[in-house]
């Protein structure tokens, strides 16, 4: 692996990040609604316009958004407690603190981070945001989950991690805008192929299982705004975790995974419309 300073920290940026791609802010985008739903600032009358009418339909969903970021949380947490010092988070979303690498950090300073997404209003605010602790490193890539050699084969990613060492994979709120026939078990498989033993999958995926009368009014809503969501059931979303080792206490609603408040101990399951997990590698 490539050696950098420590000093000041680092944080390695991909060749494209300095021209972002054109950015429709007219049209409503998912990670934009859900920095919305967080409470983040970083979304457009488009995507607030997309949101209010979501949320009209269905309150719970900003609860659930947030359950889902403090799961996140817990789950790097708990990930980096065992010893795993490397992490790669496609799909990370707009910045919103805490990061990934700000929870992996505090446990080990030295812990290194690869972000990865495709949304230009995520390029725009990388470089600002996702700044390492001065003992750990950083870096972004602007590319697609679809494309998974597009990221493995990324040079900014071999410089920062060893894929010869665990690897914490994460896929956080993003295979639900994969279609099936984009094959997304696929996906997941060769990410995780390029993982060697004792990495770690951390995952949360979309589900109608709990839905009542709203939460259909509100996936409709949803999809009419342009972004097309793909919910899957408990048995699909565990289907990702195929030949891991699934940590306790399993798969379940993001809120019910070790909750540490009472928010997520006392949330409904019809508020929240996530499965959470954490995996390791044999």
């Amino acid at each position: 692996m490539a050696e950098g300073s420590h000093l000041d920290g680092w944080t390695e940026m991909g060749p494209d990040w300095e021209v972002p791609p054109p950015m429709r802010t007219d049209i409503a985008h998912g990670a934009r609604i859900y920095d919305y739903f967080i409470g983040g600032k970083d979304n457009f009358p488009a995507d607030r316009a997309a949101a209010e009418h979501v949320l009209e339909l269905r309150p719970s969903l900003a609860l659930a958004a947030r359950a889902n970021r403090r799961f996140m949380c817990r789950a790097v947490e708990y990930v980096a407690s065992q010893g795993i010092r490397q992490f790669l988070d496609i799909g990370t979303g707009i910045p919103t603190s805490p990061n990934t690498h700000e929870v992996a950090q505090s446990v080990i300073p030295e812990a290194r981070v690869v972000y990865v997404d495709n949304d230009p209003m995520v390029l725009v605010h990388a470089r600002a945001l996702l700044v390492s602790a001065p003992e750990g490193r950083t870096a972004y890539i602007d590319a697609d989950v679809r494309d998974p050699s597009s990221i493995l084969d990324h040079p900014s990613l071999r410089k920062v991690l060893d894929l010869t060492e665990p690897v914490c994979l994460m896929l956080v709120a993003l295979l639900h805008f994969v279609a099936d026939e984009e094959d997304p078990y696929g996906l997941v498989a060769q990410l995780l192929d390029a993982c060697p033993s004792g990495s770690r999958l951390i995952l949360t995926h979309g589900t109608e299982d709990f839905s009542d009368e709203a939460g259909a009014r509100a996936l409709q809503a949803y999809r009419a705004s342009g972004v097309n969501l793909h919910l899957r059931p408990h048995a699909e979303v565990l289907r990702f975790f195929d030949g891991l080792e699934l940590a306790e206490p399993g798969l379940q609603l993001v809120n019910r995974w070790r909750p540490d408040n009472d928010l997520d101990r006392q949330a409904r399951p019809q508020d929240i419309t996530w499965y959470g997990a954490v995996a390791s590698k044999p």
